[in-house]
Formats: C-alpha cells, structure tokens, sequence
C-alpha cells in the first residue's frame, strides 16, 4: 500500500484545492521534489497557448481544403494527410489560424493516458494545417531560457511533464485539463543538452520524410505499373448506366456508379499480369469486441481501429489477463495483416515480427496468406494505396460510423504483379518502415535524455546519448 504524509498548507497551496489521495501519490511527489532542485521556467513564460476552434462536424468532408487535427491525430501522432479537411469558407468563418513550422499541439481531453499528450508540426505545407477545439496550440516565444520548439517537445514528452498533466486532469472516464494546470507547468532549462535534442529531433524528422518518400516511390511504382501514375479521380454531375447495372449490384445510389471507381477497377482488371479478388488470395478472420466496460488502464493491449495505421500499431486500452486468456484465438500471428473494416476501413499493417500478446477489436480483421503468387508486404501496400481505397469509397454505407462489409472486403480486387516487380515494391516499403522505425527510436532517445538529465544531471544524459549512437552505428 502506497501512502504520503501532506502538510494542509500544501493542499491549500495548490489552485484547485486538490485533496483527493491520488493526487499526492508518492510518485507525483518525489517527481516534483525533482524538478524543485532544478533551474525550471514555467510554460506560459516560454510559450504562448491558444485553443482550437469548434469546427463543426457537419462541415467535415474528403474534398475539403484545410487538414485539422483532433485529439486523436495528437495522440497517433498522424501525418497531416489523414486529418479530416473542412472548406476554407467554414475555416474562413470562424476566424481560426493556420499551424505552423514548430507549432507544439497538445490534447487537453482524452481517456487515460491521452491527455496532454504532445505532437510537433514539422515543416508543414503554407495554410493548409489548424487544430480543433480541446486541441492546445503552444508556440515558443522569444526569450533566453529554451532555445528551440524541438527542446520544449522533447521536455513535454517526458514522464516528468506527462505525469504533471495526468495528475491535474479532471474526470475518471474522460479527463480533461485545465489552463492554469498546463501553464504553470514546470519545464527543465538543461542548457547543456539542448542543443543535442535539437540536433536528435532534427534528425528523426529528416528520417521520417525520407521515409514517407520511399513509401510514396513504391506507390508510384504500383500505380505506374498498372498505367495509372498521372490518375487523379473526378467527381462527375451526370452520367448513363443501364437499369440492369442497378439490379446486379442491388445499389441505386447515384455515388456508387460514379466513373471514377470504374477507372480504377478497370485497370486492374486489364492489367496484364493478371488480377484476382482478396478472398481467393487470403483466408479473412473476424475479431471480436469486447465492450468499454472491459477496458483497464494496464494489462493486454486491445488494439481498434483508431490505434492502426500502416507503419505502426499504438495501444492505449487494455483488457485483463482473464479476458485474453478467454478469447485467445483472437491473437494475430506473425505474417498476417491487420485490415479495418470500421469507422476507418481500409487501414492496412503488416506483422512482419511476432507481435507482442494483443486482441483486435471487431471493425478489425485478420487476413491470412493462402497463396504463393502475391507477397504479404506488397498485398499491404494495394490495401492502403488508392487502389483499395477507392473501392471502399464506392461500396461502404453507414451515415455516422462507416461499414465495409467482410463480403465486399472478399470482393475487392487485387492486381497481381510478376515476382520480380512485387519484390522491387517491397524493398521500398522495408526501407521506408526501417527509416521510420529508426526516426521513432531517436524520438524516443530525446525524451529519455531530458528524464536523465533530471534524475541524475546533464553529462549523464549526454554519455547515455553517445552510447545509444555507438550501439545505433554497429
């Protein structure tokens, strides 16, 4: 049993008038004791903070003109290019602003551990990025203390700044945090090593786009292949089918016969090299859903839909040992691929390495190899290209929460390149997931520097760093 021993002057002491047990934990404590022996400036000193804008929903779209982050694409961390766009008239409309290079965006509500979470803005394209509202936006100021945004992101990502967040958020299901809690927050002015993490998370984000490079080189090569490198999709006011095109698909909704999706079926079918549907080249396996009420802060990761993406798997819900042990047919193997069906279908990851003890939700399935002619790495990078995507836009319904059926998953058609073209495409996708594993590990070395520094002093940290990047060149 975890206990503190509190003077009544130090509950009074703090804005809220906190007294609940858990926000004196001794870990909270001695955290704070350490940071007290440091030279520290609080945040609103070094930053300026705004909130988003309540951008409504309705006004969300795939043709929209400005890529706005919620607190989920904080958390994922998400390229700018899977945010949800709105018009540059509702934009326009709410007078919101633009982000910037070395904008800082923090979440000020989510489940456990979500909130406060961090995410730089690296070099983004001009007036094309903002944030919504629960969304914090911090901004360095000019002053002599924190010498660079990349610094102040590494300082916020650590157990030190996480854990000050956790313990003043609000609420037990949903947290939220409050202003005063995030700028009186203290930040470490480690002079000494602020260069290196500047140097460290320069570095992981000129990793990270030469990793989405070679990803979108092995996309090129796909859509090249199939004569479809210049495609772009055109949304057409009028065109003719015939009545009997209606019946066989039993649609006869205007949207699904749009030429577009034809264009890309088409070619995949009069590629020469032959085509064939999803369920003639994998065995597919539902997963299964286990309902909030089982999810725990710890234990095994439960993985859905908005913890998948193509290059990585984040787990932020937990189900207990019992549980798993009772639904552990539902564990993926390595070689199989992870594909959304829900809310967000057509997200594709490939386990290329045993994966540590997790359970999919259900708007996930598990697809399993069950031929020799089409690579595993290959059939993932057609799942997540426009190739598949299209066909998702043509055949998913559902108003609020979009379904891909597992039937019009089977249907999807794949084209089927020759060995040696397949292999050259996967070459390019291993690259880009070993540039962007490597850029993730640097993230990770930065952070870890700043909480070494606090717990021991600055040339520990700085000797930590020159062994990771010894052991990272053998």
């Amino acid at each position: 049993m975890q206990h503190s021993i509190v003077n009544y002057r130090d509950i009074k002491r703090n804005s809220d008038f906190r007294y609940e047990p858990e926000f004196f934990l001794p870990k909270y404590l001695e955290q704070e004791r350490k940071l007290l022996e440091l030279n520290t400036i609080p945040l609103k000193d070094c930053a300026t903070f705004s909130n988003g804008r309540g951008f409504d929903s309705d006004e969300f779209s795939l043709d929209g003109d400005i890529h706005i982050s919620k607190i989920g694409d904080v958390t994922q961390k998400r390229d700018y290019q899977q945010w949800e766009l709105i018009s540059i008239d509702h934009f326009e409309s709410l007078g919101a602003d633009y982000l910037v290079h070395n904008d800082i965006l923090m979440t000020l509500t989510g489940d456990p551990p979500d909130v406060g979470k961090v995410q730089l803005i690296y070099k983004p394209p001009k007036n094309k990025l903002s944030w919504n509202q629960r969304v914090a936006l911090l901004r360095l100021k000019k002053q002599k203390n924190i010498s660079s945004a990349e610094y102040l992101f590494a300082a916020l990502s650590s157990k030190y700044c996480r854990e000050h967040i956790e313990r003043w958020a609000k609420g037990i299901r949903q947290r939220n945090v409050g202003y005063p809690a995030v700028l009186n927050m203290a930040i470490p002015i480690l002079s000494e090593i602020q260069n290196h993490i500047t140097y460290i998370i320069q570095n992981s984000f000129s990793l990270l786009k030469a990793s989405k490079q070679t990803y979108i080189e092995a996309q090129t090569l796909l859509l090249a292949e199939l004569g479809l490198a210049d495609w772009q999709p055109k949304h057409r006011l009028t065109f003719v089918k015939n009545f009997s095109d209606t019946e066989r698909v039993e649609r006869i909704d205007a949207d699904y016969f749009q030429p577009k999706y034809d264009e890309i079926v088409d070619a995949i079918k009069n590629y020469a090299g032959g085509w064939d549907t999803l369920e003639n080249l994998v065995t597919l396996k539902k997963c299964v859903e286990v309902g909030s009420k089982e999810y725990l802060e710890n234990g095994i990761p439960f993985v859905r839909v908005s913890n998948l993406s193509p290059f990585e798997i984040t787990q932020e819900k937990h189900i207990s040992a019992e549980l798993y042990a009772e639904i552990t047919e539902h564990q993926p193997k390595q070689g199989e691929i992870l594909l959304s069906k829900d809310a967000t279908p057509g997200i594709a990851h490939y386990l290329r390495e045993v994966p540590k003890k997790m359970i999919p939700a259900g708007g996930i399935l598990r697809l399993k190899s069950k031929t020799d002619k089409i690579g595993n790495e290959y059939l993932t990078l057609v799942l997540n290209s426009v190739l598949t995507q299209e066909q998702i836009n043509r055949d998913v319904g559902g108003s609020v929460i979009l379904h891909w059926r597992p039937d019009q998953v089977a249907g999807t058609v794949i084209p089927i390149l020759d060995r040696e073209r397949q292999s050259e495409i996967e070459q390019k996708v291993i690259e880009s997931s070993n540039l962007r594993k490597r850029a993730k590990e640097l993230l990770e070395h930065a952070k870890r520097a700043v909480e070494i520094a606090i717990e021991q002093d600055e040339q520990a940290a700085i000797d930590w760093l020159e062994s990771v990047s010894e052991a990272a060149d053998t």
